[in-house]
């Protein structure tokens, strides 16, 4: 049984995504004309950094829009999943680019060793972008703790098991940014003081290194979404109270709630019921479960539901 589904703007999804697209389109720019006039390795790399987060938000705002499609003849569950599956593509095509040019960078500042000039250039780019990612980074906090407020969660615990693929990678993103911002303005300071490209080199790596363990994480997390997972134990717990506690219903035999899509449950159940319950009897509990389940879950979108009656 479909519900009406929440929308975008109520998550704050679409918001979230400009403002982070908006700050990385003048991040990116500026960083590459600093590390152009520097010819720092580390800002090169921050530079890739910004424009594989550019990249990434443009196929996150693709994923928010094709994902609220509504159910068709070829689609009969919707589109919801395809969310994850545009979320995927930009964790391994864009991150994954944007990791293995900041690592190319680094290696070839250790074996190169040009000269780096205009610091002051870089850190000044540095400072600002650090401040706009914070915010972005801010943004994107404040969204996932008031869902998990919501939720009776701690921040983590639903950092961890949101179904929402767009506000996780968010908030990934500017988090891998801010570290890059400080770990990019520390190699060049090393290098500064040093006259050393070594800290600038490794730098540029560890900014590789992160930008693909971010790849890989949410890579794995959108795959485990697009292939089925199944909701938390709390989740179970708390459908199941809600149709044992209908009258007529003597136990819940099988259980199983998977995500349409971000916010999207399905709810496919066998029930046994009363011996004694009439054909009609039957159409008005299950009536009365599905609004049971949808009053208590606004997002439950899909319900399914099997009686019987078991054999005397």
């Amino acid at each position: 049984m479909p519900a009406a589904q929440p929308s975008a703007l109520e998550t704050g999804n679409v918001l979230t995504v400009i403002v982070a697209l908006a700050a990385n389109l003048g991040v990116a720019l500026a960083k590459l004309v600093a590390a152009v006039i520097t010819r720092s390795g580390a800002m090169a790399a921050e530079a890739f950094h910004a424009l594989a987060d550019c990249g990434n938000e443009v196929l996150l705002l693709v994923a928010q829009s094709r994902s609220e499609r509504p159910a068709d003849e070829e689609h009969p569950l919707g589109h919801g999943r395809e969310a994850y599956f545009w979320a995927l593509i930009a964790s391994l095509a864009v991150f994954v680019t944007g990791a293995l040019l900041s690592l190319r960078e680094g290696i070839h500042e250790l074996v190169s060793g040009a000269e780096a000039t205009s610091f002051p250039v870089a850190y000044a780019v540095l400072f600002v972008s650090l401040v706009l990612e914070s915010l972005s980074l801010a943004r994107a906090y404040r969204q996932l703790r008031r869902e998990a407020r919501d939720l009776s969660r701690e921040f983590l615990e639903h950092f961890d098991l949101s179904s929402d693929p767009i506000a996780r990678a968010i908030f990934a993103e500017d988090a891998a940014a801010v570290a890059g911002n400080v770990i990019a303005a520390l190699g060049i300071v090393l290098r500064q003081t040093t006259g050393s490209s070594v800290p600038d080199g490794v730098a540029a790596i560890l900014i590789g290194l992160i930008l693909a363990y971010v790849a890989v994480q949410l890579a794995r997390r959108n795959g485990d979404f697009l292939i089925g997972r199944g909701a938390s134990t709390a989740i179970h717990e708390r459908v199941r109270r809600v149709m044992a506690a209908q009258p007529g219903v003597k136990a819940v035999a099988d259980l199983v709630i998977t995500f349409l899509g971000p916010r999207q449950l399905w709810v496919i159940a066998r029930i046994e019921i009363e011996d004694d319950l009439s054909g009609r009897g039957v159409k008005v509990l299950l009536r009365d479960l599905e609004r049971a389940l949808t009053d208590d879950s606004r997002f439950i979108t899909r319900i399914d539901l099997v009686p019987f009656y078991e054999p005397k």
